[in-house]
């Protein structure tokens, strides 16, 4: 806890008494982690989704001083944002394509989650609030496209309001509650859920969502908002055409996000069953995978028949988005006939994709684990031959920095000129790269701060010599010692000498042996034996 000094300045002392406030709240409990070298941003996705969300909430809250959500006045305010409004076609085609970023990064963020089975460490609850919060997010792009009004908004309005209708029992009451009696209520409660009700849903399921430990990546984060200005300098949105109920509408989609749908229903079956049934059904096996799936084990190739429903929902919502796009070019076929999908060959391809993209899916594991086995041979060669990855010298990284640096000039004067010569979408994509470079910079910065950390010697402390300490000599008094063996053979020549005597004088003289026995001994050793021990144990 940071304590308030005496002698401070007033801002420092401010910003003290304004962070020891905060750690009472939430927002002292999230971690944010930031990474000192690049990592890959599949593994924060949904903290990108969060920054585009912010994007769209400025950009949105730019907008709302001039929209205006009246059923006449709709999309003329949203024409002169675009075209009078100063900034105004930045900010609306930063908006719109951020959008698209959006649901994009969700679902990519779901489909990871899916496939590397984050879900099975105890995030049960972030998995399905994370499926809930992709289906608002789709709902809040769906409500921002229609509030414009134009003839595609209205194809959108008007297939929401007959789904809605076609559920049964509530239904019809749950569509007037929605779109109200007509499309001059209709535009204003759009315009609520747009800007207050969802976004206000979209926070709640966030708070709950997000994990405690965060990962804000700097040069990430402003690379995708630099792609999101990119796009929007060289795809520029169209406003499209005023709708005019007098007026018959040209052929048009929805957005892309909503192609999938579009296409079943241009089956002509069931509006409840395409429509609602099984996109329903979809979003709730969704949510119960968790707990359908019972794998130990995370990896993609661990869990192959999970993997492969996910791989067989990435292909049918892949081909059913292409399908929802695409329009028979014949102008002599009547406009039902041009959209009108046959069923028959929709269905078919549909059931397909199920056995095809099982069996892709265990070509792949077999592919992937086979290159993980190589590229582990190939790792430990390099290892033991000392090679490493791209490596950038310190000296030439700095040089590159500084060109990048450069460029980064060029390209603001260069986005200055682009504006005010009246090239808005050149302006937009020129500001992209920008923001692109920035990240550049950053990340060759960071990379070579952290080799100039690894190049920096690290001084060891100089080992003392050991002080010699002064020898004394000690003089001893030499002692003559004579030698033990010397001392032990003239005590056995005594005793040898003397103790046969006495052992022979004191025996009876009937026991003495006589001289002529002892040199009539047939055992001359015997005699030698007595002699050498010298203590008479022998003869007794």
């Amino acid at each position: 806890m940071m304590s308030i000094q005496k002698g401070e300045n007033g801002l420092v002392r401010f910003f003290k008494w304004l962070w020891q406030g905060l750690e009472r709240t939430i927002f002292v409990g999230i971690k944010f982690t930031y990474p000192s070298r690049f990592v890959s941003p599949l593994g924060f996705l949904g903290m990108l989704t969060f920054i585009v969300f912010i994007i769209l909430g400025i950009t949105g809250a730019l907008l709302m001083f001039y929209y205006e959500p009246i059923l006449d006045r709709a999309w003329d305010s949203v024409k002169t944002i675009n075209n009078t409004i100063p900034y105004g076609f930045h900010i609306r085609n930063i908006h719109y394509h951020a959008s698209n970023a959006m649901v994009f990064l969700a679902l990519a963020h779901m489909y990871y989650q899916y496939f590397s089975g984050r879900y099975k460490i105890r995030n049960e609850v972030l998995w399905v609030t994370g499926v809930i919060l992709g289906t608002v997010t789709i709902l809040e792009a769906f409500t921002g496209y229609d509030i414009i009004y134009n003839e595609r908004a209205e194809l959108a309005i008007s297939i929401a309001s007959s789904l809605t209708n076609s559920i049964p029992v509530i239904g019809p009451e749950l569509r007037e509650i929605v779109f109200g009696a007509g499309f001059a209520d209709f535009v204003l409660r759009f315009y609520a859920l747009h800007v207050f009700i969802l976004p206000i849903v979209m926070l709640g399921l966030m708070a709950v969502h997000f994990p405690r430990f965060l990962v804000f990546d700097v040069p990430m984060v402003m690379a995708v908002a630099g792609m999101i200005f990119i796009v929007a300098g060289v795809f520029p949105v169209e406003l499209g055409n005023k709708f005019d109920p007098t007026v018959p509408p040209d052929i048009t989609v929805p957005e892309w996000y909503l192609t999938g749908i579009y296409a079943f229903l241009r089956t002509q079956y069931d509006k409840f069953v395409t429509g609602v049934l099984w996109p329903g059904l979809f979003i709730a096996a969704l949510a119960m995978i968790p707990f359908i799936d019972r794998y130990k084990k995370l990896s993609w190739k661990d869990r192959p028949l999970i993997t492969a429903i996910g791989i067989t929902s990435l292909a049918q919502i892949i081909v059913t988005t292409y399908w929802g796009f695409y329009i028979d070019p014949d102008f002599n076929k009547p406009l039902l006939d041009r959209i009108v999908i046959d069923p028959i060959l929709f269905y078919t391809v549909m059931l397909l994709l199920v056995p095809l993209s099982f069996g892709f899916t265990y070509m792949m594991i077999k592919l992937a684990k086979h290159f993980e086995e190589l590229n582990k041979k190939e790792a430990a060669a390099r290892k033991a031959k000392g090679g490493a990855g791209l490596n950038i010298s310190i000296k030439w990284g700095w040089w590159l920095l500084v060109v990048l640096l450069a460029f980064q000039v060029y390209l603001n004067i260069a986005a200055y000129y682009a504006g005010i010569n009246g090239f808005k979408n050149v302006q937009l994509f020129i500001i992209g790269l920008v923001l692109v470079t920035f990240a550049g910079v950053f990340h060759l910065y960071r990379y070579l701060n952290e080799q100039a950390k690894k190049a920096k010697p690290i001084a060891k402390p100089t080992p003392k010599e050991p002080t010699p300490r002064p020898v004394i000599e000690h003089k001893e008094e030499k002692k003559e010692v004579k030698p033990v063996v010397e001392a032990r053979v003239q005590a056995s020549t005594v005793n040898t000498m003397s103790k046969p005597t006495s052992i022979a004088s004191s025996l009876p003289s009937s026991t003495q042996p006589s001289t002529s026995g002892m040199a009539s001994n047939p055992n001359p050793s015997l005699g030698s034996n007595v002699k050498a021990s010298g203590d008479g144990s022998d003869i007794i």
